[in-house]
Parts: structure tokens; C-alpha cells; sequence
């Protein structure tokens, strides 16, 4: 789940087969007593026709949580880290990141990294889009140290410069589902 609408999505399928949950976050849901394998088989072909897939392998379990506490970070709060990321993400889900980055690169054949800084341009392309803040602005909201570190980025990533990408007649995004 990476989205507000993938929680509402979840929280509807698990109260149609009359399932009862503490807490359905993003990438997870917490269901209050024991889920019987008819409803589990259910509740997973329903959320698949929706594009949501159940994951119960503690491997990518953790996959989706460092994605989930990636997507947190870039599009759901602002400012720079007051540490660095590896440390940050470390903490946020409390185990060692050269593991967690060897089980990312080894699942998905992107870096963690690498998927932290797509997230980071798409909000930038957002933020863009919306024109409500100047560039200076979209630097400090995004977590980037300088208007040059994120134009750089941007243009390494996109091939235009984020000025280039504001004149654009048609501003291309991503799904945070396809990144």
C-alpha cells in the first residue's frame, strides 16, 4: 500500500468478509483475532483485482516496510534529515541497513538508494507542478542541500532541468506504484 486510497481500499475488502483490524497503514494492516485460510484466500483475490497483493514472507515483508518508510519520509514530511538516510532508515525500522540494502538490491534490482532518489524527484515534479513554492522552497521541502545538489539530480534523473520541466506543456509523473 503506498497510497491514502490503497488503506481505504484494504479497510473496505476487510470489513466486507466481516474482518475486524486495529490499525491498516501504509504496507501493513493489523486484523484483531485469527484470520482462517478461506478468508485469507479471499481477502487476497479480492485486493489483487485492485492491484494490492498480500505479502506474508518476512523478506518482503521488510521490503515493503523500507519502501513504506521511504514514501513517508518524500512525500509525507518535510525538510532535511537531521541524519544521514542509512542511519535514518536504520532506526526507523531497526535493523542493520547494509542488510536491509542487500535484501533491497538483491528483491527489487534497484538500490535502496536509487529508489529513495526516484521518490525524491517525483516530488519534486509535484511540487513543480503545483507551483506554489519557488525552488529554493521544493530544495529545502525535499531534503536536498542546495538548489544545484537538486538540479543536478533532476536533470541526471529526467534529463531537464526542474526550470525546463515547469515550461513543459505536458508534465509527465509516476505512479509511486510503478517507482
Amino acid at each position: 500500500m503506498v497510497s491514502n486510497r490503497c488503506k481505504i481500499i484494504v479497510k473496505t475488502e476487510l470489513e466486507k468478509l466481516g474482518l475486524h483490524y486495529k490499525s491498516v497503514d501504509l504496507g501493513e494492516a493489523e486484523i484483531e483475532g485469527n484470520i482462517s485460510l478461506t478468508q485469507w484466500e479471499e481477502l487476497n483475490t479480492a485486493l489483487k483485482k485492485t492491484g494490492i497483493e498480500l505479502i506474508d514472507n518476512k523478506k518482503n515483508i521488510l521490503i515493503e516496510k523500507i519502501k513504506n518508510a521511504i514514501i513517508r519520509k518524500v512525500h509525507y514530511s518535510e525538510g532535511p534529515l537531521e541524519i544521514n538516510f542509512s542511519k535514518y532508515l536504520s532506526q526507523e525500522l531497526n535493523h542493520d541497513y547494509t542488510y536491509m540494502a542487500n535484501l533491497f538490491s538483491e528483491s527489487q534490482s534497484i538500490t535502496i538508494e536509487h529508489f529513495y532518489i526516484l521518490h525524491k524527484i517525483e516530488r519534486v515534479k509535484e511540487l513543480l507542478i503545483y507551483d506554489e513554492h519557488n525552488i529554493t522552497e521544493i530544495a529545502w521541502k525535499t531534503g536536498y542541500s542546495s538548489i544545484a545538489h537538486l538540479s543536478n539530480q533532476f536533470k541526471r534523473m529526467t534529463g531537464l532541468k526542474p526550470s525546463d520541466f515547469k515550461k513543459l506543456n505536458h508534465k509527465t509523473r509516476s505512479n509511486l506504484e510503478d517507482l
